[in-house]
């Protein structure tokens, strides 16, 4: 059964996510459920770590005030389906401070009903603000980063894979979920802050 863009996953989901494990900077291995238990905590499930246009959507992640989490009592947290050697890589490259992981399983995306498709923005829909590239720069970008780090190429992840934005917790809970439906289909920053209770920018 396919899940609807916006249609929140259900207990039980959320419940058998809890239990699956992603990987942190230093290749630990960190239960999906531990991120989520003790606060509200936005989850972002970027595509693969080459990809230019997620990239630029961390970029504008990492303008999210530390201070305004706080005071929203929010976590932001990133999730990348590619080997978790990339993760120093993927925050020195966007200038995200805030934790990421991997799940080169991708069990949560499948979990959480992310899709996958290359498809772009569809000619009559507006592109998202923080396309601020043409796909050329884009995808010069994603070539750039391969050719930069020969040691992890092959090792980005799923280039097919969507990703998505959740607000989960405090506890086993989900209060907003967006699935991709292309490749350029993450939802507007502030509308995903302003999901969570965040002051932005």
């Amino acid at each position: 059964m396919s899940t609807t863009a916006l249609e929140l996953p259900t207990p039980d989901v959320v419940a058998n996510a809890a239990a699956l494990n992603v990987f942190d900077a230093s290749g630990k291995e960190v239960s999906f459920g531990s991120l989520i238990r003790d606060q509200k905590t936005i989850v972002v499930f970027i595509r693969h770590f080459f990809c230019g246009t997620c990239q630029q959507y961390a970029m504008q992640l990492a303008s999210v005030r530390k201070d305004a989490l706080e005071q929203a009592g929010a976590h932001l947290v990133l999730i990348g389906c590619g080997d978790w050697k990339m993760i120093t890589n993927y925050c020195e490259t966007t200038g995200f401070k805030g934790p990421l992981y991997a799940d080169p399983s991708r069990a949560l995306y499948t979990t959480f009903g992310l899709v996958e498709n290359l498809d772009r923005t569809p000619a009559d829909q507006e592109k998202r603000s923080y396309l601020g590239r043409s796909l050329f720069g884009n995808v010069t970008r994603s070539i750039w980063g391969g050719l930069k780090n020969p040691q992890f190429i092959g090792k980005q992840g799923n280039i097919s894979q969507l990703g998505g934005d959740f607000v989960f917790g405090p506890g086993e809970t989900c209060t907003y979920a967006s699935r991709m439906k292309h490749t350029e289909d993450h939802v507007e920053v502030d509308d995903l802050m302003k999901e969570a209770g965040v002051a932005y920018p």
